[in-house]
């Protein structure tokens, strides 16, 4: 059973926060096992689109590919609940990896990147990830069921305490001359998504913005997906997201899910 969230913290959120759907509930909880699991809990009982919900420590966070999330006190975990046009569905790995780069950008001063399709990286190593859970059932309006965008951000982190995560990741306060605070980072955040979902709701589109900011076009890249792995360059991206990889051969293989490392 989880915690009850805590009403008093992050009050400071609520100053600068200007949105019209993101954020318009936030429930903070000091010690949480997944935020999208209470997040998922949420969508259960109907809560209000642009529910927020954020752990200051979570225990058992959850990445792509079933692997875990370390993220101790001190950083960012938190999930956002929306409940979007079902024609939006592709793009919400976009709009949740521009706006974490951009409030990166704007509140760390750092020059951020997108490894596809969900990685963020500063100077080469991770910051921060992100994980897209949809419910596929849609209503007559044409809406999803409901879909959740997790997001860690890596503040004041420090990889070396962590042997598995030591060589590829990295944290704002190891990167930044001015670390910001996680209220500043959480709210430049919070705005920025509901920017970028306005933008969806309204019918346009993040493609192009997403698709110039990815790291990975142009670079000889891994690809291991289930039973299959291969070597190639990195081509291009669809507006659905997949990535088309050059295989060694010459082959084009286009590349749905997986992961994808990039070779030096």
């Amino acid at each position: 059973m989880n915690p009850s969230p805590d009403d008093r913290s992050f009050v400071a959120l609520s100053d600068g926060l200007n949105t019209r759907v993101v954020g318009c509930n936030i429930l903070y909880y000091p010690r949480l096992s997944s935020t999208m699991d209470v997040a998922r809990e949420q969508a259960s009982l109907s809560a209000p689109e642009g529910t927020v919900v954020m752990a200051d420590e979570q225990m058992a966070g959850r990445g792509r590919l079933k692997r875990s999330w370390i993220a101790p006190a001190g950083n960012i975990a938190l999930s956002v609940l929306l409940y979007p046009p079902m024609t939006a569905i592709p793009s919400l790995i976009m709009l949740a990896s521009l706006g974490v780069v951009q409030a990166i950008e704007a509140v760390a001063d750092l020059k951020a990147d997108i490894k596809w399709p969900n990685d963020i990286l500063v100077n080469g190593k991770k910051v921060s990830g992100i994980l897209i859970e949809t419910d596929a059932r849609s209503s007559a309006e044409g809406r999803a069921g409901y879909a959740i965008i997790g997001i860690g951000i890596n503040v004041n982190l420090s990889p070396s305490d962590f042997h598995e995560i030591e060589s590829t990741a990295t944290s704002l306060s190891l990167e930044s001359n001015q670390t910001p605070t996680r209220v500043e980072i959480i709210r430049r955040l919070l705005n920025e998504l509901d920017s970028l979902y306005l933008t969806l709701r309204a019918g346009g589109s993040l493609f192009e913005g997403w698709r110039d900011r990815l790291i990975t076009l142009g670079k000889p890249v891994r690809v291991t997906s289930t039973g299959d792995g291969f070597d190639g360059v990195a081509e291009s991206v669809d507006r659905d997201g997949s990535l088309f990889v050059r295989r060694q051969d010459g082959l084009l293989t286009r590349v749905v899910a997986g992961d994808v490392t990039l070779r030096e």
